[in-house]
């Protein structure tokens, strides 16, 4: 999942400054953290949802490459398909070290990722450079926000497959040069891109809300050890969402 350097939301550290107790699981490892059930289920479920998405992130870069204008463009956007693939297998082997079967894992949120993937099927190499930039982005912050929830040795691995790919710099130079060439498509793309923030946070929410374990995990906490979000907390992490997302904007020439 391509991401954007130092421009993500959360860290891959627990919750700081929090009461006695209130890290709970984000302070225990794997071995300790899974006696949960519900925490394990949770923990099944997203790291479903995250081997799906590289793997359709994989998919369509490989499918954008068709659209690169030169045999260059074609050649990183190979890379970095490659390099998303392996994410994919590092939560694929992930699953199955903890008695998991991936494809079970992956299948609830395999309509509701081809469905934004779909609805946001870019027109031309700019478009999917953009939507590579930023609608990725939105997502992995996301889940670095949900991060902060988990396990150390999971939390070690979310944050570790959401590394970036090296999409971000490529991206911006290249629609930089075109705005630059073209500062007409420069509305055009600013305009797909608050469509992908939209779309992106609309799928973020749905992976949460559709599944029981997953929710409880981040809003109620589980079993009593995780603090989850409480109401305030959750408009904060979107605020820091939308920020991020415009530092992003900025970066390719774009009004947020």
């Amino acid at each position: 999942m391509s991401t954007v350097e130092n421009a993500s939301p959360a860290d891959d550290g627990a919750p700081d400054g929090a009461p006695d107790g209130a890290q709970g699981i984000a302070a225990q490892d794997w071995a300790t953290a899974s006696a949960s059930p519900q925490y394990r289920a949770a923990v099944v479920d997203l790291l479903g949802a995250l081997a799906y998405g590289e793997l359709a992130a994989f998919e369509r870069l490989a499918e954008d490459a068709k659209l690169a204008p030169t045999l260059g463009d074609k050649a990183e956007l190979a890379k970095m398909a490659s390099a998303e693939f392996h994410h994919f297998e590092r939560l694929r082997d992930r699953l199955a070290a903890i008695d998991a079967e991936p494809t079970e894992a992956m299948e609830p949120f395999a309509k509701g990722v081809d469905d934004f993937h779909r609805q946001t099927a870019p027109s031309d190499w700019l478009e999917g450079l953009v939507k590579a930039y930023v609608g990725d982005s939105i997502a992995s912050d996301f889940y670095r926000e949900v991060a902060t929830h988990l396990d150390t040795d999971t939390r070690a691995l979310v944050v570790g497959v959401l590394d970036d790919t090296g999409h971000g710099g490529f991206a911006v130079e290249k629609v930089r040069a075109a705005i630059e060439a073209d500062p007409r498509c420069g509305g055009r793309l600013a305009l797909w891109a608050r469509r992908l923030m939209g779309e992106a946070l609309s799928q973020a929410q749905r992976v949460v809300a559709e599944r029981d374990a997953l929710s409880t995990m981040l809003v109620g906490g589980v079993d009593g050890m995780a603090a989850g979000f409480d109401l305030a907390a959750v408009g904060e992490m979107f605020t820091r969402i939308t920020k991020a997302h415009t530092k992003r904007m900025a970066a390719l020439g774009l009004a947020a």
